[in-house]
């Protein structure tokens, strides 16, 4: 009997144990598995957002982005061990403030004033998809920014867009710069951009007819490939700097204080080609940028849109928009995503609150 009750409390401990065991592991397995749920954040791979608000491809401004994620615009991605901020738009959603085209896009909370300034950007980045509707004829289509410095007060012009541009059944797509003039007079319909090329082509190159595509760019960057771009404004020059593995470094300067373009005589060949015979022939104010405030912008500037070409044969894509369905314009490529793996902003002392662009803008989602 005294045996018989020895077994069975062996037996009974041996169970428990199995027990416990069994509980630990499946223990261990949940805890594992709410690590592996466990959400990265924009803010965990760049900690900078302290200096953003974040326009989304909606057109709303959700504000500061720490800990935030949308699925549809703004997550985080990991490629072979590496996290990636993504930066996504459709060809068409609502827009902010008063561009024709969707965002997803960080705009910096202070501005500075050019004349003064002592103010950095930095990017290390690889644009993932253009859209691929759009006619070839428009030299916006197929295109995204991913950098910008804008003007905060007046005409709120940009004095610099850094583009990436891809046709097509092209391997390689185009990155170069724009700088917009900051228009004389009262008109700024008359404004214009000039473009200069990094690598590949520049704004200009387009293709002869709606579905006809120039000459791929030899030098160009392809979908995936990894570029850095640092933008440096001090004491009224803008100083630009591209790098890429396998790729000339290029460097750039230009003046924000004091216009090369006052005069119609001063208006390049470019521009006389391109936006001329859409009466966009204004001149710049003397002084160009002097006296605005101007602010960093980051992320995914989508360049395609469904506008007819016949309101404006540069800007408007006449692209696939499905109606405004972001769903339907992810799943047959009609977006723009654009991955960063690094970023850095540095701000001189005498930038101000950049609030009042937001407060203007923000009421102007359409």
């Amino acid at each position: 009997m005294n045996k018989r009750n020895s077994i069975i409390k062996v037996s009974i401990l041996v169970f428990s144990v199995l027990l416990t065991l069994n509980s630990c592991k499946n223990e261990k397995k949940e805890s594992d598995n709410k690590e592996e749920e466990k959400t990265v954040y924009a803010s965990n791979v760049i900690p900078f957002f302290d200096h953003w608000k974040l326009i989304l491809g909606d057109g709303n401004n959700v504000g500061f982005a720490n800990d935030f994620e949308n699925k549809d615009f703004f997550y985080t991605q990991n490629e072979d061990g590496v996290d990636w901020v993504v930066f996504k738009a459709p060809n068409a959603g609502s827009t902010h403030g008063t561009s024709n085209n969707t965002r997803t896009e960080l705009g910096q909370i202070k501005k500075w004033y050019p004349k003064t300034a002592n103010d950095k950007m930095t990017a290390t980045l690889k644009v993932k998809n253009v859209s691929a509707t759009g006619d070839a004829r428009v030299a916006a289509s197929h295109a995204v920014v991913v950098g910008q410095i804008h003007s905060a007060d007046a005409f709120e012009n940009e004095p610099l867009k850094i583009f990436y541009k891809k046709f097509p059944g092209h391997t390689k797509g185009s990155v170069f710069w724009h700088y917009e003039i900051n228009t004389a007079g009262n008109d700024n319909s008359k404004r214009w951009d000039f473009s200069t090329a990094v690598w590949g082509h520049d704004f200009s190159v387009v293709g002869k007819e709606a579905n006809t595509y120039p000459e791929e760019p030899k030098d160009g960057i392809a979908l995936g490939e990894e570029f850095s771009y640092e933008v440096y404004v001090k004491d009224g020059i803008m100083s630009l700097k591209f790098t890429s593995e396998g790729h000339e470094t290029k460097t750039f300067t230009k003046n924000l204080v004091q216009s090369e373009y006052a005069t119609k005589e001063d208006i390049p060949e470019q521009t006389q080609k391109l936006f001329v015979p859409i009466n966009q022939d204004g001149v710049e104010r003397d002084s160009a940028y002097t006296g605005e405030g101007c602010f960093f912008k980051l992320g995914c500037y989508n360049q395609t849109n469904g506008k007819s070409p016949e309101v404006n044969r540069n800007w408007c894509s006449g692209a696939e928009t499905h109606g405004g369905d972001i769903q339907k314009q992810y799943a047959d490529g009609n977006y723009a995503e654009v991955w960063f793996k690094t970023a850095s902003i540095s701000i001189s002392d005498d930038a101000v609150s950049n609030e009042g662009y937001f407060s203007k803008n923000d009421h102007l989602k359409k």
